[in-house]
C-alpha cells in the first residue's frame, strides 16, 4: 500500500476493485491490450537485466537446494499468521485448477517456498526444478521468474515459458500476485506454477483474487479491538471481495484500509493516517454507535470525503470493552467469557485488549529481544519454556504472548497459579476427579486443568511452590502423557504444550530437597530471564504503551521530570506498581491528558527523594569505617548492614547487583545504609 495504488497500478486496482470486466470498442480494447502487452514485455526485460547483474547465467544449473528442515519450520513459525490465512485460500484456488498440470504455491517476503500442493502428474516435473517448501525463487536465486519479479515489482507478474531467465525454467509458466500486510509492507507470495503447454489466461486473475482474499483475512485478524467498516457504493458488493474495509480506534481514529478502501478513499495510506472516522465518512463516532443501538440496525447511509456517497455496515468487535459497553447486546457476535470461566486477569487482559503477542512485548530492550528470539526458535518444538523473574515482570503476560504466537493458538491456554491454590486442593484443580472421588465433590466429577489445556497450553506459574507430593505425578503425566483423575482407574491421553514460570531459585530448592531434580530437568528445556523493570533500557516506551493501553482510545503523556522520576525509581514491584501508579496519576490528570509530578502518588514521590537522599550518604560512608561498624554484629540491624556490604565489596560496589543478589530492591539498600 503506502500509496492510493499501493503494489497494484491503478489500472490494475481498478479493475480488481470493481470485480466487473471493463467493456469497451474494440479498437480501445485491442490498444489496452497492447499497451498492457508492452508493460509485460518492459517489466520482464527490466527483471533479465537484473538477473544478469546477479551474476546468473541462463545456461547455468540453478542451486535447488533447500532449506534445513530446523530452518524451514523457524521460517513457517516466523510466517504464521501468513500460513494459516492462506492455506485454506489455496485449497480452494487449487480446487479450481485441479488436473491442469499446474501447483499452488506460498513464499515470504523474500521468495522462500512456505506451502505447496499441485496435480500428481506435475509434481515430478516440478521436483526437477526444486518447487518444494524451503527452496528460494527470488530473482538473485532464480532470475525472472513470476514469484521473484513480483517481489521485485511489487506487482502482480505472468513470466510464460522462455521469458524465465534460467533455460532450465522455460516449460514453466507462472502468475503471482504479492500479498500485503495492513501496513502495506509485502508479506508474501501466491503462486500458480504449471507445465507451460497448460497456460490459462484466466489464471492471473484467480490467483489475484486469492491473494485479495488473503489480505483481507489478515487485515480482518490485525484489528482484534476495533470499529470495521465495510463500505462499497453498490450495497451488493458488501460482504465480497470488492467491498472496502477500512478500521477506526474505539476513538475515531483511521488506523488502515485494504487496498479496495484505499482505492475508494483516494488518498494513500500516509495521508490517510491523519484523518478520524467523522472526517471521512461525515459521521462522529458516537452516531455510529447510536445506530446500532437498534434493534435490527440497517446500513448506512454515508458520504465520502469526496462526495461519493457509499452504503456501509460497521463490526463493532466484542472483545473490546469499550465497545461492549457502548453497544447492545444484538449486534454482539461472540460471547464474552468472563473470569470465572477459568480465565486469569491476565489473560483477560490480553484477550480484551489484543496485547498478548510476542511482537507486542518487543519494545527495544536488548535482554527482552534475546529472550523473544530464543522463544521464537522452540515454538511448536514441544519444548518445554520455563521462566524465571522476580514477581511483576509479565510472566503470565509473556506465556500467554508464547501461545498466541504458537500453532496452539486456536486451543485453550489455561493458567494455574501454584501458589494461590491451598495444597489440599491443587491435586484435584490439576487432574481433576470422577464423581464421588471425595467428600464434597461435585456431581458427575470435574475436568482438571491439565485435560482443560488439552490441545493448547499449560501454565503452571510459581511452578516451584508445587507441593512435593504432587511433583512427582506431575513428572509422570509430562512423560506418559496421560492423566488419571482423582477416583478414576483409566487414563485419558493429553496432548499440551507446557510453559512454568517461578521467582525462586529451583536449584536451591532442590539442594533443600523441596523440588524434584527429575522435574526440573524435564520442564527447563528453554530458560529464560525476564529482567526487573530497574534493569531494563525500554521504560519510556513500556511507559508510553501502558498509557494507550489504559486510556481507552484517549492521549495521555508524561511530562520529562515524570519521566525522569520513573527512571530513576527502582520499581521493586515491577510492571504491578507501574501499571496501578500510572492508572491513578491518569485519573488524577482527568481531562488534561498530561501526567504531572502533583498527579503521582506521595509515597512514589517519598521512595524517590528517599533514593536521592541516600545516594549522597552513601558517597559519605568510608567504606573502613562502615566495616568496623558491622565487624561484629549483635543486633539484627547490624546482621543486614554485613550481608549488604559483603554484597556490595563481591560486585564492587554495584548497587543494582548487589540487590539481585540479596533478593532486595535498590531502594532498600540506599535505606539500610542511609539508616
Amino acid at each position: 500500500m503506502g500509496s492510493a495504488s499501493g503494489p497494484y497500478s491503478q489500472g490494475e486496482k481498478s479493475g480488481l476493485t470493481e470485480g466487473a470486466e471493463l467493456i469497451l470498442p474494440d479498437k480501445q480494447h485491442q490498444s489496452i491490450g497492447m499497451l498492457h502487452a508492452n508493460s509485460q514485455l518492459a517489466m520482464i526485460e527490466e527483471s533479465h537485466k537484473r538477473s544478469l547483474a546477479f551474476g546468473l547465467q541462463q545456461d547455468s544449473r540453478p542451486d535447488y537446494a533447500p532449506l534445513q528442515k530446523a530452518d524451514l519450520i523457524y521460517k513457517v513459525d516466523a510466517n504464521r499468521g501468513l500460513h494459516t490465512h492462506a492455506v485454506p485460500v489455496m485449497e480452494t484456488l487449487y480446487e479450481q485448477i485441479i488436473n491442469t498440470h499446474n501447483m499452488v504455491i506460498l513464499t515470504d517476503a523474500q521468495g522462500i517456498i512456505l506451502h505447496a500442493l499441485g496435480d500428481d502428474d506435475f509434481l515430478e516435473k516440478a521436483d526437477r526444478v526444486a518447487l518444494r517448501a524451503g527452496v528460494a525463487w527470488s530473482e538473485q536465486s532464480k532470475g525472472t521468474n513470476a514469484i521473484g519479479t513480483a517481489i521485485a515489482e511489487k506487482a502482480p507478474t505472468l513470466v510464460h515459458a522462455d521469458q524465465h531467465y534460467l533455460t532450465a525454467n522455460h516449460f514453466l509458466t507462472c502468475s503471482a500476485a504479492p500479498i500485503v500486510n495492513h501496513q502495506g509492507q509485502l508479506i508474501g507470495v501466491l503462486d500458480v506454477t504449471g507445465d507451460q503447454r497448460s497456460f490459462h489466461k484466466h489464471t492471473m486473475a484467480l490467483v489475484r483474487m486469492s491473494a485479495q482474499m488473503i489480505e483481507n483475512q489478515l487485515f480482518s485478524a490485525a484489528f482484534d479491538d476495533a470499529i470495521t467498516l465495510h463500505f462499497h457504493s453498490r450495497p451488493e458488493f458488501i460482504g465480497t471481495l470488492m467491498e472496502g474495509i477500512a478500521s477506526f480506534s474505539t476513538s475515531g481514529r483511521f488506523l488502515s484500509a485494504n487496498r479496495s478502501g484505499l482505492f475508494q478513499l483516494g488518498l494513500p495510506l500516509s495521508a490517510l493516517q491523519t484523518h478520524t472516522f467523522s472526517s471521512l465518512f461525515g459521521m462522529p463516532v458516537s452516531a455510529l454507535f447510536d445506530h446500532y443501538r437498534t434493534a435490527a440496525p440497517t446500513l448506512l447511509n454515508l458520504c465520502l470525503h469526496t462526495g461519493v456517497k457509499v452504503l456501509a455496515k460497521a463490526e463493532l468487535r466484542s472483545t473490546n470493552l469499550f465497545l461492549q459497553s457502548a453497544v447492545e447486546e444484538p449486534i454482539r457476535k461472540e460471547p464474552v467469557k468472563s473470569s470465572k470461566e477459568n480465565l486469569s486477569d491476565v489473560e483477560n487482559m490480553a484477550r480484551r485488549r489484543g496485547l498478548s503477542s510476542l511482537h507486542y512485548l518487543n519494545t527495544g530492550d536488548e535482554k527482552v529481544a534475546a529472550l523473544i528470539k530464543k522463544v521464537n526458535l522452540v515454538m511448536g518444538r514441544d519444548i518445554p519454556v520455563l521462566v524465571t523473574g522476580e514477581t511483576g515482570t509479565g510472566k503470565e503476560l509473556l506465556a500467554q504472548a508464547i501461545h498466541n504466537d504458537s500453532p496452539r493458538a486456536s486451543g485453550p491456554f489455561v493458567a494455574v497459579n501454584c501458589a494461590s491454590i491451598p495444597e489440599t486442593l491443587i491435586e484435584s484443580e490439576l487432574f481433576g476427579y470422577e464423581d464421588g472421588a471425595f467428600t464434597g465433590a461435585r456431581k458427575k466429577g470435574s475436568t482438571g486443568k491439565i485435560l482443560q489445556a488439552n490441545g493448547g497450553s499449560l501454565f503452571l506459574d510459581e511452578i516451584g511452590d508445587m507441593p512435593l507430593s504432587l511433583q512427582a505425578r506431575l513428572l509422570r503425566v509430562l512423560q506418559e502423557r496421560l492423566v488419571m483423575p482423582l477416583g478414576s482407574n483409566k487414563s485419558i491421553p493429553v496432548n499440551v504444550s507446557l510453559i512454568c514460570a517461578t521467582n525462586r531459585n529451583l536449584r536451591d530448592l532442590i539442594a533443600k530437597g523441596l523440588f524434584r531434580e527429575d522435574l526440573y530437568y524435564r520442564l527447563n528445556g528453554l530458560v529464560v530471564r525476564l529482567p526487573p523493570l530497574r534493569e531494563r533500557t525500554d521504560l519510556e516506551v513500556v511507559i508510553n504503551k501502558l498509557l494507550a493501553i489504559e486510556s481507552d482510545g484517549q492521549a495521555y503523556s508524561v511530562t520529562p521530570e515524570v519521566m525522569n522520576l520513573f527512571k530513576r525509581h527502582a520499581w521493586p514491584g515491577n510492571f504491578r506498581q507501574l501499571t496501578n501508579l500510572l492508572r491513578t496519576a491518569m485519573v488524577m490528570a482527568d481531562e488534561d491528558h498530561v501526567v504531572r509530578l502533583e498527579h503521582l502518588p506521595e509515597d512514589f514521590l517519598e521512595d524517590v527523594k528517599a533514593v536521592d537522599d541516600a545516594l549522597v550518604a552513601e558517597a559519605a560512608i568510608p567504606t573502613q569505617a562502615l566495616k568496623k561498624t558491622v565487624a561484629a554484629p549483635a543486633r539484627l540491624e547490624d546482621v543486614e548492614l554485613l550481608a549488604i556490604q559483603r554484597a556490595l565489596d563481591e560486585h564492587g560496589g554495584n548497587v543494582s547487583a548487589a540487590a539481585r543478589t540479596l533478593g532486595v530492591s535498590r531502594n532498600t539498600i540506599y535505606r539500610k545504609l542511609h539508616q
